[in-house]
């Protein structure tokens, strides 16, 4: 069954989210531009026939078919996505995570915690992003080092301090921003 309202209701809170959070971070067009490939028919359909209204529903779709068409396409579109950031290692070591730029881990830091609360709902708190960080970390293959070692410090400053220390942290120090 396709839950084609549910799941726009779903896209379109988390972007606005995001955008919200973006432009607290002076990140105005990644704000605007996020996430627009959830509206194209691989991804948007997939969202719409495998909604479950908690979780991604990539994740159907993974285990109906042992992949998920839409996350391929997603995140060969999304900079803010680690898996984007991945080539062939200099030295031969094979596929690899290479260092993301910090104003895509910012967006991802948006990303994630637009999630945790869209998905999480009233019992959303500024741990869950963290904690769902935690649960896929050894996991994480394809992550740079220095990527995850980013992306953590920024959800441990949410988690410990709140979100506006976290954005503070961020724009101030990770962005360099005023």
């Amino acid at each position: 069954m396709l839950h084609i309202l549910a799941h726009w209701k779903t896209v379109h809170q988390h972007r606005k989210l995001v955008r919200q959070a973006c432009f607290r971070l002076g990140l105005y067009w990644q704000g605007l531009t996020h996430d627009l490939s959830k509206y194209s028919p691989v991804e948007f359909l997939a969202g719409a026939r495998y909604f479950q209204g908690d979780r991604s529903p990539n994740d159907a779709q993974r285990r109906e078919y042992g992949y998920s068409a839409s996350w391929l396409h997603h995140k060969g579109r999304n900079k803010h996505h680690f898996e984007y950031w991945t080539d062939y290692g200099l030295n031969g070591e094979g596929i690899c995570g290479v260092e993301m730029p910090k104003k895509y881990v910012a967006e991802m830091f948006c990303d994630r915690v637009a999630a945790s609360k869209v998905y999480r709902g009233d019992k959303y708190t500024d741990a869950d992003p963290y904690e769902f960080f935690l649960r896929g970390k050894e996991k994480r293959l394809l992550i740079h080092p220095a990527t995850s070692d980013l992306i953590e410090s920024m959800l441990l400053k949410l988690r410990d301090e709140g979100e506006d220390a976290a954005f503070d942290y961020i724009r101030r120090e990770i962005l360099g921003k005023k």
